[in-house]
C-alpha cells in the first residue's frame, strides 16, 4: 500500500512538472523550407516545398514575397512580388501557409499604397486591423440587387447619353492620348459630397503619369475619399498582376460595410501584358497573340466582383470603370473584345474627335450602356432620347454637307442644331457639372433655345446657363434627383429660366 501511495504521489508530481514545463516552453511550429533552383525576370523556380498549394505565399530572404503559380511534382514556379535583385540560386524559401492578402479599412482612405498595402506616400505606416485575400469569389447571383441608382460622372455626354449605374461595369476604351484617364478622374472628382468612396488603381503606369493624377486628385480635394493603389512600369510583373485584385479587395471591404464604391482600373492592357509575360516565363502554353488561354478568365473573375448587394447584405455597391487601350481604333482586337463581352457597356473615345478638339472625345454612336439607362434619373430620360436621335441625324448629314451641296431649309436646321449639341457637350477637364446645370443645358438644347445663339458664342452661353442653374428653386432641384418624371410646369419653369439667361447671347434678326 505504501508503495502504491508513493507511486501515486510521484505520478501527480511528474504530471504537474510536465504541465509547468509546457506552460513556460514556447510552442515550436514546424517550418517547411525549400531552395531556389533558378531565377529569371520576375520568376523563381523552387524545390523542396512538397506541401505548397496554388497561390500560396512563400517568403524569400530580404523580406521578398512570392506566390506559387506553377505547382509541379518536382518544383514550383513562383511569381516574385518585390525587388529580387539580391536573390540567388540556393537561397532558402519558406512557406507561409496562407494566400496573398492586403490590409483593408478606413486607414487606407487618402493614402497611396502598393498592392501589398505598403505606403508610397510620406504619411507613415498604414493603420489597419483587418486583412482580406486579394482573390475572393464574386457575390452569388441571389446576393445581387438590380442596378437602380445612377452614378453621376459629372460629364454631360455620359450622364445624358451613356449613363452609368451604381454596381455597373462600364468599359472606357480608346487609342493612346484620347482622354481615357481624364474621364475616370473627372468621375472621381464628381463623387465629392455624394457619399461614394473611390479606389483608383494605376496598373503599370509611368511614375510621372501617376504623380500627375495623384496631384490632380489632391488639388481638387478628392483624396479625402479616395484610395490610390499603384504599380509603376518598372515594378516586377507579379506586382502589376496582383494590383487590380488587391484594389478590389480594398473596395469590397467598404461595399460589404454598406457603402457605395467606385473603382477605376487604369489600365487592363498593362495587366494583360504582365500576365502574358509571367505565363510565358513559366512556360505555360501560349494562345492567340501569345496570351495564355485563361486571359478571359482572369479579367472576368475580377470584374464579376463589381455588383450591387441586396439590402439584407448591407445594400452596398461596387461600380467598376476598367480602362483599355486600343491600337489604330481596333475595338475588335483580342483583349478589347474580351472586356466588351464581360462589361455592361462601353464608352469609346475617338481620336478623330480628340484631334478636332471635341473634348471629351466620346463617340456617341459606338458607346453604349446596357444597364445605366434603367438607373438614369427621370429628368434625364425626358431629354436623352430626343438628344441622341438629333445628334445621330446631324452626324449623318454633316458628312454630305462637306461636299458643298445645296441644302434645303430643314436639313440646314438639323445641321445647325447638331452643331450646337456638339458645342454644349464639350467640357474642360476637371470641371464636373452638377445635375441642375446639366438638366438646364439639356432642356434648353432640346427646346431649341440655343439655335439662335451664334456658334462662336456657344461656349460662353452654355457656361452662363450652367452657372445660373445654381439659382433654380430648391424644390425644383430636389425633384431632379427623384424617380419622378418632370412635370410640364417643371419643364416650363426651367425653359423660362433658360430663356432669360440666354437672351443676351441670342442674335436678333
Amino acid at each position: 500500500m505504501a508503495v502504491k501511495s508513493l507511486q501515486g504521489v510521484f505520478d501527480r508530481t511528474f504530471a504537474g512538472i510536465s504541465q509547468a514545463l509546457q506552460a513556460h516552453t514556447p510552442q515550436l511550429k514546424p517550418r517547411e523550407i525549400g531552395t531556389i533552383t533558378s531565377l529569371s525576370t520576375g520568376i523563381a523556380r523552387v524545390s523542396g516545398l512538397p506541401g505548397v498549394s496554388f497561390e500560396e505565399v512563400v517568403k524569400f530572404p530580404g523580406d521578398v514575397y512570392g506566390i506559387a503559380f506553377n505547382v509541379d511534382e518536382d518544383e514550383i514556379g513562383v511569381v516574385l512580388l518585390g525587388d529580387y535583385s539580391q536573390l540567388h540560386a540556393g537561397d532558402e524559401v519558406e512557406r507561409r501557409g496562407h494566400v496573398m492578402d492586403v490590409p483593408v479599412g478606413d486607414g487606407l482612405i487618402g493614402r497611396v499604397v502598393n498592392p501589398l498595402g505598403r505606403p508610397l506616400d510620406d504619411k507613415g505606416p498604414v493603420i489597419s486591423d483587418k486583412r482580406l485575400p486579394i482573390e475572393r469569389p464574386a457575390p452569388q447571383i441571389m446576393d445581387r440587387s438590380p442596378v437602380t441608382v445612377p452614378l453621376q460622372s459629372g460629364i454631360k455626354v455620359i450622364d445624358a447619353l451613356v449613363p452609368i449605374g451604381r454596381g455597373q461595369r462600364e468599359l472606357i476604351l480608346g487609342d493612346r492620348q484620347t482622354g481615357k484617364t481624364t474621364i475616370a478622374v473627372d468621375t472621381i472628382l464628381n463623387q465629392r459630397e455624394q457619399n461614394v468612396l473611390c479606389v483608383y488603381c494605376a496598373i503599370g503606369q509611368r511614375a510621372s503619369a501617376v504623380a500627375r493624377t495623384v496631384a490632380n486628385l489632391r488639388e481638387n480635394g478628392a483624396m479625402e475619399y479616395t484610395v490610390v493603389v499603384v504599380t509603376e512600369g518598372n515594378d516586377p510583373p507579379g506586382l502589376t498582376y496582383i494590383a487590380p485584385y488587391a484594389a478590389t479587395s480594398i473596395a469590397e471591404y467598404f461595399m460589404e460595410a454598406g457603402r457605395d464604391v467606385l473603382i477605376v482600373y487604369d489600365d487592363l492592357t498593362h495587366h494583360a501584358r504582365a500576365y502574358r509575360e509571367l505565363s510565358l516565363l513559366l512556360r505555360r502554353p501560349p494562345g492567340r497573340e501569345a496570351y495564355p488561354g485563361d486571359i478571359f478568365y482572369i479579367h472576368s473573375r475580377l470584374l464579376e466582383r463589381a455588383t450591387h448587394l441586396l439590402n439584407e447584405l448591407g445594400g452596398g455597391s461596387l461600380t467598376a470603370l476598367p480602362v483599355i487601350e486600343t491600337e489604330a481604333q481596333n475595338i475588335a482586337a483580342y483583349i478589347p473584345t474580351n472586356l466588351i463581352s464581360i462589361t455592361d457597356g462601353q464608352i469609346y473615345l475617338s481620336p478623330e474627335l480628340f484631334e478636332l478638339g471635341m473634348l471629351p472625345a466620346v463617340d456617341v454612336g459606338k458607346s453604349v450602356s446596357r444597364v445605366g439607362g434603367k438607373a438614369q434619373l427621370a429628368a434625364y430620360r425626358a431629354v436623352a432620347g430626343d438628344l441622341k436621335l438629333a445628334y445621330a441625324q446631324f452626324e449623318e448629314l454633316e458628312t454630305f454637307a462637306r461636299f458643298g451641296t445645296r441644302l434645303d431649309e430643314n436639313t440646314r436646321k438639323i445641321i445647325e442644331h447638331g452643331q450646337r449639341i456638339r458645342a454644349c457637350l464639350k467640357q474642360p477637364e476637371f470641371t464636373p457639372v452638377a445635375v441642375p446645370g446639366q438638366i438646364a443645358v439639356l432642356l434648353a438644347l432640346t427646346g431649341g433655345l440655343f439655335d439662335s445663339v451664334p456658334l462662336e458664342r456657344m461656349t460662353d452661353a452654355e457656361t452662363a446657363l450652367r452657372h445660373a442653374a445654381a439659382e433654380l428653386p430648391e424644390q425644383l432641384v430636389l425633384r431632379f434627383g427623384t424617380a419622378d418624371k418632370l412635370s410640364d410646369s417643371d419643364r416650363e419653369a426651367v425653359l423660362n429660366f433658360a430663356r432669360e439667361t440666354l437672351a443676351s447671347f441670342q442674335k436678333h434678326e
